[in-house]
C-alpha cells in the first residue's frame, strides 16, 4: 500500500484546512482508517478514526467538535476537515490504517505526511 497526504499549509488561528489522503491498493476499503499527527518533539498519535464503511468515527478529546474525518471508498480517499485551528494543532499529519499498515517484514508503512502550521 502507498499513502499520500496533501492539503497542509500555514493557517492563522481560527482558520480551516482540509487534508486529503490518497491510498493505493485494494485494502483501503476494508480497513478502519485514521489520521495521525506528530507535533515537534512528540510522538505520533492517532487523533481520528473511521470504520471501513464510514459508519462510525472516533476522535481524541483535543480535536473533538473541531475536526471531521470522512472517506470515499470509491476513490480510495480519506479526508480530515479541520476547523477552528489552534497553534497546538501544529504538526505533521499522516494517514494510515488503524492499526497501521505493515509491509512483508511487518514494518509500518507511512507516507511523507503533510505539515500543518497554525500561527499568526
Amino acid at each position: 500500500v502507498q499513502l499520500r497526504e496533501s492539503g497542509g499549509g500555514l493557517v492563522q488561528p481560527g482558520g480551516s484546512l482540509r487534508l486529503s489522503c490518497a491510498a493505493s491498493g485494494s485494502t483501503f476499503s476494508i480497513n478502519t482508517m485514521g489520521w495521525y499527527r506528530q507535533a515537534p518533539g512528540k510522538q505520533r498519535e492517532l487523533i481520528a478514526a473511521i470504520t471501513s464503511n464510514g459508519g462510525s468515527t472516533n476522535y481524541v478529546e483535543p480535536v473533538k467538535g473541531r475536526f471531521t474525518i470522512s472517506r470515499d471508498n470509491a476513490k480510495n480517499t480519506m479526508y480530515l476537515q479541520m476547523n477552528r485551528l489552534k497553534p497546538e494543532d501544529t504538526a505533521v499529519y499522516y494517514c494510515n490504517a488503524d492499526p497501521p499498515f505493515t509491509d512483508y517484514e511487518y514494518l509500518e508503512v507511512w507516507g511523507q505526511g503533510t505539515l500543518v502550521t497554525v500561527s499568526s
